[in-house]
């Protein structure tokens, strides 16, 4: 059997599940690197996705707790929109992929995970990144540890302010 490693599930499996809703993230940027929060806006935030699909796996989402699309003002919606411009081109920048998907899903019927707390979520893609290890073993492989992958991105977010 092959084994693969992947450190930070084991924070998650171990460590105290959260009460809170985890798109719910205090005032003050000190927890930010132990979040994985790469930016802070006015009325949203970019944060990575602690359970990613693919290397890079960024998430938007606002402030505010609301859960559809037509919930957001329109302060909030033009943010979220230049955030995820904003995210698409760090991961240019940083990974260079070959795509990128881009979306959200509203309710849990439509597949979202936590529907309570819109959030879009930015996937940079690759050619042949969906190897058998997904068809066949239903595993993603997550090339490089979180911790990297962020402190790889944050600058790139200050750099844009």
């Amino acid at each position: 059997m092959e084994v693969l490693w992947a450190p930070w599930r084991l924070d998650y499996i171990l460590g105290p599940k959260p009460d809170e809703c985890v798109f719910c993230i205090p005032d003050h940027p000190d927890e930010d690197e132990r979040r994985l929060v790469l930016w802070r806006g006015r009325t949203c935030f970019v944060i990575m996705n602690k359970f990613p699909y693919n290397n890079g796996h960024l998430m938007v989402t606002p402030y505010r707790h609301v859960s559809c699309l037509t919930d957001l003002t329109e302060e909030e919606a033009q943010e979220c929109m230049a955030a995820m411009r904003r995210s698409v081109a760090v991961l240019k920048t940083a990974f260079r992929p070959h795509g990128i998907n881009a979306g959200f899903n509203l309710g849990e019927a439509a597949g979202a995970g936590i529907a309570a707390h819109l959030h879009f979520q930015i996937v940079p893609r690759w050619n042949g990144d969906a190897s058998f290890m997904a068809v066949f073993g239903e595993t993603n492989v997550i090339p490089e540890h979180l911790l990297s992958t962020y402190r790889r991105l944050k600058p790139l977010f200050d750099a844009a302010d």
